[in-house]
């Protein structure tokens, strides 16, 4: 019988092997997160050509995003949710409330501006990422949208 070898010495194929079983795992445990949140069937998502996933989903009364950049461990996740369009009424009354906010309440989230939107956003590379850490990314952001995305539009909403 004959035996091939491979090119790779064993450092570098347990590398190889622990990378490709941790990339595979962020996108199973992303989708499983998604599946437990989501509601009605809202969950969808696509692929970017550079090799990102691009995750959306309905958690209560927001639209859920959540964005996988790559595999690697430069990598990122990026969980967001719009909970107010600007222009606002009365802004830096909103804008000291959201910072009081971030100060006291957002965990490992924080509110901010894109695109003339607040969202609730958190982010973070893949390096030792957890499968835990990634549940509650998502389940933060998802939660403190929904948990404000509707007094804020009722108090400082359509200026």
């Amino acid at each position: 019988m004959t035996s091939y070898q491979e090119s790779l010495n064993s450092e570098e194929l347990t590398n190889r092997l622990i990378a490709e079983t941790t990339s595979m795992n962020h996108v199973e445990v992303i989708e499983n997160v998604i599946d437990s949140l989501e509601q009605d069937d809202s969950a969808m998502v696509s692929h970017t050509p550079e090799g990102g996933y691009l995750w959306k989903f309905k958690y209560g009364s927001v639209e859920v995003f959540v964005q996988l950049t790559g595999k690697s461990d430069e990598d990122t996740i990026t969980v967001w949710s719009v909970v107010l369009q600007l222009p606002a009424k009365d802004e830096p009354r909103l804008m000291r409330y959201l910072l009081e906010l971030n100060c006291s309440s957002t965990l490992e989230a924080r509110f901010g501006i894109i695109e003339n939107r607040i969202v609730v956003i958190s982010t973070r590379t893949l390096a030792e990422l957890s499968p835990g850490e990634v549940s509650r990314l998502i389940t933060i952001v998802a939660t403190i949208a929904d948990d404000n995305d509707e007094a804020l539009q009722s108090e400082f909403g359509a200026a």
